[in-house]
């Protein structure tokens, strides 16, 4: 396949000669930073330096306050809550952050459970029988992570056994939109959220983020959960502008400081000793993620779920044993 490359026209050569003299670089650099739309030193500076004051307001979103609500329901409730996402790494990554972080609040033991469908004999997505699972073991609330914005059967079906569904997505959405409880998508046409290039591991972040602000939680509670962020943006490859690049600055810091178990065997298997790049988290991290949900079946993943979703308390105890699969 022949590839052309084209160089961008219509830069304003006025604005390359401000840029580069207020930030005192080359003008190649500076003409490379308008060219991303960078034109001014403060939108410089937020490039260059990110903060995590720079992430909106997760209330922003379509649909957050209903999701949070019920959500709400049923922790108060003692429902039986499901977290659902699919194989690859952004749906592993948006399971593990969400199940992780459900799993430190005062909820009864049993009432949190994750599922991963199988590649081969339920596909991509939510699942008929991801559905007839939650039914047969009483889960009340499906949290769909990475997937569902097109799953209107499947919600409906979900509804006729009087499951709900709170779905986190940052696929196009269809025509119609399922009948969920909430659908948190800023892709959605009526969602007016400042940045529409989260990628699912990113919405769930925005979910954990709304409950922890709803709640008082503070905000450093989620910085363990960056790391996971970082690698699904990474991996999936959105854009690394903006809330992204907040995100992915932080989670960086957070693997090469603080790595948790799974990653770390990541790396070490992996014979990877010098500091974490994003380089790093595309081509080895990403890709042995991904491995684990196309052999044989999907189940298969939850070996490498099981050791993202270690919290760093359960580190220093955590012993693999079959039964631990189950």
């Amino acid at each position: 396949m022949e590839k052309r490359w084209s160089l961008k026209s219509g830069v304003d050569e006025a604005v390359v000669v401000q840029l580069a003299s207020d930030l005192g670089i080359d003008k190649v650099l500076a003409n490379l930073l308008v060219q991303r739309g960078i034109v001014n030193f403060e939108e410089a500076k937020k490039f260059f330096r990110p903060s995590l004051n720079d992430l909106h307001d997760p209330f922003l979103m379509k649909d957050m306050d209903k999701a949070i609500d019920r959500l709400e329901k049923a922790i108060n409730n003692g429902e039986k809550i499901l977290v659902f996402g699919d194989y690859d790494v952004d749906g592993t990554t948006a399971v593990s952050l969400v199940y992780s972080f459900l799993k430190t609040l005062p909820i009864a033991e049993g009432l949190i459970d994750y599922y991963i469908p199988d590649r081969y004999l339920e596909g991509y997505g939510i699942s008929f029988q991801g559905i007839d699972f939650a039914k047969q073991n009483n889960f009340s609330l499906i949290i769909a992570l990475d997937c569902g914005i097109k799953a209107n059967d499947k919600v409906d079906y979900a509804n006729e056994r009087n499951i709900d569904f709170i779905i986190c997505d940052h696929h196009r959405p269809g025509e119609k939109l399922p009948n969920a409880i909430a659908v948190l998508d800023p892709k959605r046409n009526d969602c007016t959220y400042p940045f529409d290039e989260l990628c699912g591991c990113g919405v769930g972040f925005k979910l954990v983020q709304a409950y922890a602000q709803k709640n008082n939680i503070p905000f450093e509670k989620l910085f363990e959960y960056l790391d996971l962020t970082a690698i699904s943006i990474a991996s999936d490859l959105v854009p690394i502008v903006g809330e992204n690049r907040a995100l992915c600055y932080f989670g960086l810091q957070q693997i090469n400081k603080s790595p948790r178990k799974g990653i770390k065997a990541i790396l070490d298997l992996a014979n990877i000793k010098k500091e974490i790049t994003i380089n790093e988290l595309v081509f080895t991290v990403g890709p042995r993620i991904n491995a684990a949900g196309r052999i044989e079946t999907g189940r298969k993943l939850q070996l490498m779920n099981w050791y993202l979703l270690l919290d760093r308390e359960s580190m220093q105890q955590a012993e693999l044993r079959p039964d631990a699969m189950q």
